[in-house]
């Protein structure tokens, strides 16, 4: 399918910006970068209940966000949710962290907890990660206070906060033999080294301007800075793929057509499926990495939203095999 005309009218904004670095130096590239990125007269997102809290960390507080539906019921289901932003960008007021929190609760009835985990600036791994854990255990065992069903909490996130999500759980699964509900993973990547793309998947990459793409050296600067060193010192909490998979909780991915991050996501399945878990993946066409930073108004973004919120209530319609939305 095309690149969603959504995205693509506005490619001319990016012409000539090789870099996000050189980008924002330039006040007339920045301005059309944050051009691109805006989305004008989009409806706000829905009204809910919010508050600031924190959960106790090893290296410190753990600022958390908490959405909460308007209404009275007193124990519902939960997303501890984690934005991206290549591990080191990205805030609880993004799209991605803001919009989808106020949309998965609105949607599902449910309590969602944005974390503001440290980023990989000025420090590394395990320092995020330790975040994450801090913030899962925290939600799990405040799960009366906050209002929450303990037995139906899931954590999630999107790109780096994908990886977050996933390796969290493998380290809540081996330290506390505690899973969540389910795993809900949009755009991520899992791989210190990401698997070469098919050949169909490159040709499509070559539609996409190079500031939106992740080469292999984009990655490798992304998986260096995280880790603090070389791609060999990533283990399974810091790249769940090189962890053991067995005894996971299900795992729903969202994957955009038009990313090269997707060959990570879909081999990341794969390896899930050997380990016997319960993996479901859906290829959202026409997307880019990133696209829950867009509106709920465009349709494959709707369609995401709605299933992320089925994964959180937990009757995700899907099929066992590979979806196509």
């Amino acid at each position: 399918m095309p690149i969603h005309p959504a995205v693509a009218s506005n490619f001319h904004l990016l012409e000539g910006i090789d870099s996000f670095e050189a980008g924002l130096a330039d006040p007339v590239t920045r301005a059309r970068m944050d051009e691109f990125m805006s989305h004008r007269g989009a409806p706000p997102p829905p009204a809910v209940d919010v508050r600031a809290d924190s959960a106790p960390g090893p290296h410190g507080p753990v600022p958390v966000r908490i959405y909460r539906p308007t209404d009275g019921a007193a124990v519902r289901p939960a997303l501890v949710w984690l934005h991206g932003g290549a591990f080191v960008g990205g805030d609880l007021d993004m799209p991605e962290a803001d919009w989808v929190a106020r949309q998965i609760c609105d949607r599902a009835g449910a309590v969602v907890v944005s974390v503001d985990y440290r980023l990989a600036v000025g420090v590394t791994y395990p320092v995020p990660h330790d975040d994450v854990v801090a913030a899962v255990r925290w939600v799990r065992d405040c799960a009366d206070e906050l209002g929450i069903d303990p037995n139906r909490i899931s954590v999630g996130g999107a790109s780096a906060g994908g990886n977050l999500a996933a390796g969290a759980t493998l380290r809540l699964r081996d330290d506390d033999t505690w899973l969540p509900a389910a795993l809900l993973l949009a755009y991520t990547t899992t791989h210190a080294v990401v698997p070469p793309p098919t050949a169909a998947l490159s040709e499509l990459m070559q539609q996409v301007p190079r500031l939106l793409r992740f080469l292999p050296e984009d990655r490798r600067r992304i998986t260096t800075n995280y880790v603090g060193g070389a791609e060999s010192r990533a283990d399974g909490y810091a790249m769940p793929s090189n962890a053991e998979l067995d005894g996971l909780c299900p795992v729903v991915l969202l994957n955009a057509e038009y990313d090269d991050l997707r060959s990570s996501s879909e081999t990341f399945a794969a390896q899930l499926a050997v380990a016997g878990v319960d993996v479901r993946q859906v290829l959202f066409r026409g997307m880019l990495h990133g696209f829950l930073n867009m509106p709920a108004t465009i349709e494959p973004v709707h369609r995401a939203l709605g299933l992320m919120a089925e994964v959180v209530i937990g009757t995700p319609s899907l099929e066992m095999a590979e979806t196509s939305a």
